[in-house]
């Protein structure tokens, strides 16, 4: 398994060894020994998962304390664009993002830990993803963005109009709005 650091502190990339052979593929999508000495030393506490056609974007959210969220995120079947952006007031990346395309095929993985809002816009049909968390969705606990903020000029790698959201994701305010808890 190698873990790779991102330009923004905390957010890595983990991509397992693959092992192939004529019957398929065999991977370790998770090792707490391994995530541990990465860094990654939490307990995870529920699993999600979504299904998703072309156009879809999920985006942006988050969760404030007590009920932050850290996400170990990879796609099953399909592709997507994984963004993070970063609103931890005291960083020197507050404000950035960082977006890496995960696949069924590429089989990576991407460690968002909380102070993050968290988002992906999909980029295939039929697009299977999936996420750890390490703390309970609280509903009264979310934060939010809108996707499309012209502050944080995030490319989603859609067409004009292709975008398809939730009506909640539709009413998101901006990021100049956040009062981030981080």
């Amino acid at each position: 398994m190698k873990i790779t650091n991102t330009d923004i502190e905390g957010l890595l990339i983990i991509e397992p060894q693959i092992f192939n052979d004529d019957r398929g593929y065999f991977y370790e999508s998770y090792n707490k020994a391994k995530f541990t000495d990465a860094g990654i030393a939490v307990d995870f506490v529920q699993d999600n998962q979504s299904f998703s056609r072309k156009g879809a974007v999920r985006a942006l959210h988050g969760q404030a304390n007590p009920y932050a969220q850290g996400k170990l995120v990879r796609v099953i079947n399909g592709r997507v664009l994984d963004v993070a952006v970063d609103i931890r007031k005291t960083s020197p990346t507050y404000g950035q993002h960082f977006s890496i395309e995960l696949s069924g095929e590429n089989k990576k993985m991407f460690w968002i830990p909380a102070g993050f809002l968290h988002g992906f816009s999909v980029l295939e049909d039929n697009t299977i993803f999936n996420y750890k968390v390490n703390n309970y969705y609280d509903k009264n606990s979310e934060i939010g963005v809108i996707w499309n903020d012209p502050t944080l000029n995030i490319d989603w790698r859609l067409a004009p109009g292709e975008a398809r959201l939730s009506p909640k994701d539709e009413l998101l305010s901006s990021f100049k709005d956040l009062k981030s808890p981080f």
